[in-house]
Order: C-alpha cells, then sequence, then structure tokens
C-alpha cells in the first residue's frame, strides 16, 4: 500500500491529510509554516510537528511515505521550494511537489475543471482557470501593498479606524479591544507599536475585530463589509479575464476570514451575484490540504 501527504502551509496554521489510493487516514494541525511569512526555523518546526502526528495518528512512519504535496503562498518560488524540500528531506524520503496555495485550493474546489478560487486568509489572493487551462489571478502580492480583505488587512485596517474614529471624535469598541490584545495601555503605544519593525502581528486583531461586529459595533462591521468589497471586486476581475460573458466559471471561497465571518461570505456572496447574473457562487467552503493530497496521489 502507498500513502501520500497534503499539506496546507498557511501563515497561521499547517493542516495535513495524510492518506492511501483512496481514503484519508489522519489528519494533524500544528503552527504556521509559510516560510516568506514565518521563517526556516518555525516552518522546521511546524512542518516536522504535523507530519509525525499525522503518522503517529495513521500508525505508519515518515519513511513510508511515498509522495508529499504542499501548498503555501509564494512557497514556489524557486528558493523557498528548495528550502522546503530540504526541511521535509529531514524526515522522510518522499518525493515533493511545492505549489502556491491558490493551487490546491482550486483542486480542492474544482479538481481539474474550471473555477474561481477567492482565499481569505492571513493573506488573500484570487485564482481561476478556465475550460481550456487557461489561468489568471488578481491580489495577493504580499501584505506591504496588497493582500486586500486579509486577515492582516482587516488588523492593520482596524488600528488606522481605531485612530481615525479618535481624531474626528467618535468612539469604536475597537480601541480597548485592540489594546488589551496587544496588552498596550495608550494611543500613543498603539501608534508606535504598529509602526515598529518588524511589523506586529496584524492578523491577531482579526477575531477582534469579529467580536467588536458581533456587539454590533458599527466601525468594526465596516471594516467587515470592506473587506468583502475589496474580494468581491478581486474576484470579479478574474471572472472577466476568464469569459467577457456568460457561462461563467463558478466560484468557491476558503480561507479563515470566509470561514469566519457571516459579514464577509454574505456581502461578497451578494455583490458578486448582483455584478454577474446567472452566477454560481458555491457556499459550502472548500478545505484546500484535500487538494494537497489529491495532487499528491498524482506525483
Amino acid at each position: 500500500m502507498s500513502f501520500y501527504l497534503g499539506i496546507d502551509g498557511g501563515g497561521t496554521k499547517t493542516r495535513c491529510a495524510l492518506g492511501d489510493e483512496a481514503a484519508v487516514l489522519a489528519t494533524s494541525v500544528s503552527g504556521g509554516s509559510n516560510v516568506v511569512r514565518v521563517g526556516e526555523a518555525q516552518a522546521r518546526e511546524a512542518l516536522h510537528t504535523a507530519v509525525r502526528q499525522a503518522c503517529a495518528d495513521a500508525k505508519i512512519s515518515p519513511e513510508e511515505i511515498r509522495a508529499i504535496c504542499i501548498g503555501a503562498a509564494g512557497a514556489a518560488r524557486p528558493e523557498m521550494s528548495a528550502m522546503v524540500r530540504r526541511i521535509l528531506a529531514e524526515i522522510t524520503p518522499a518525493a515533493v511537489e511545492v505549489v502556491g496555495d491558490m493551487v490546491i485550493a482550486l483542486e480542492a474546489a474544482f479538481g481539474s475543471g474550471p473555477g474561481v478560487i477567492a482565499i481569505a486568509g492571513t493573506g488573500s489572493i484570487v485564482h481561476g482557470r478556465d475550460a481550456t487551462g487557461h489561468t489568471v489571478r488578481a491580489g495577493g502580492w504580499g501584505f506591504a501593498i496588497s493582500d486586500e480583505g486579509s486577515g492582516h488587512w482587516i488588523g492593520r485596517r482596524a488600528v488606522s479606524a481605531i485612530l481615525r474614529a479618535h481624531d474626528e471624535g467618535e468612539t469604536t469598541l475597537l480601541t480597548a479591544m485592540v489594546l488589551q490584545t496587544w496588552n498596550l495601555a495608550t494611543l500613543d503605544q498603539l501608534v508606535q507599536k504598529a509602526n515598529s519593525l518588524p511589523p506586529p502581528e496584524f492578523p491577531r486583531l482579526f477575531p477582534v475585530v469579529l467580536r467588536a461586529a458581533e456587539q454590533a459595533d458599527s466601525v468594526a462591521r465596516s471594516l467587515l463589509t470592506d473587506a468583502a468589497h475589496c474580494l468581491s471586486e478581486l474576484t470579479a476581475a478574474v471572472i472577466r479575464r476568464l469569459a467577457a460573458q456568460p457561462p461563467y466559471a463558478p466560484v468557491a471561497m476558503t480561507g479563515s476570514v470566509f470561514r469566519q465571518s457571516a459579514i464577509v461570505r454574505e456581502v461578497f456572496y451578494n455583490r458578486l451575484h448582483g455584478t454577474f447574473s446567472g452566477l454560481d457562487v458555491r457556499p459550502d467552503l472548500v478545505v484546500p490540504v484535500e487538494g494537497a493530497l489529491a495532487l499528491a496521489r498524482r506525483i
């Protein structure tokens, strides 16, 4: 029997799915392993932990894995790909294929068929493919200049919204909640931390925005609505580049922002339906690691 491993190497979490030719035998979750975001040392710890845990649960050795496919934002670049392969080679002799996170998500959503996947987690990107295999993308150019609608983007915008509210003499629940999350006492300390180098962990503020929105804070709800608008605009750009007129490729969603925010999902869904008549926007969220496992089986 042959064993295969799919890995979704996110900036916050690493998810593994271990299977044979037909079934999933074990899954595991560890910390972030996106080399671009967390560096080689943390990526190594997260990947080794996730792989060993999945193997232990399936009662096999890492040496028995035949092939691995790992998807991660930016990890398909040659220098990053080589680093990931080296890290995995330390614990398993398996053949390793490194691809972008959008590749495994598109596979999980549509197999080899046409479709558009909108990803919004720590970062964001939209990736699409038509019936001929032609692919296009939008967004995903990095947290400093892009990643609209992502957890990082929402967290950074939350700090800006707090300071704007202060300037305008308005109040928002976000102020006290963000200060508490970052263990700060004053707005001056918030400004210093937000402008520090390296940048602070803005994605940690996404759950704070969710909690404030649940308490009907208008600033927080506006941030989530804006995120959905940005993601729908990126998705619309990909849809139009794939087809100038109907039928359009179907759309699917994945990532923690979509998963955790009903506001983002609803606004995203409604805006795309209002723009493209008859568009198939699938409500069920995609599990990218399932695509990684499917691709590993084909190596």
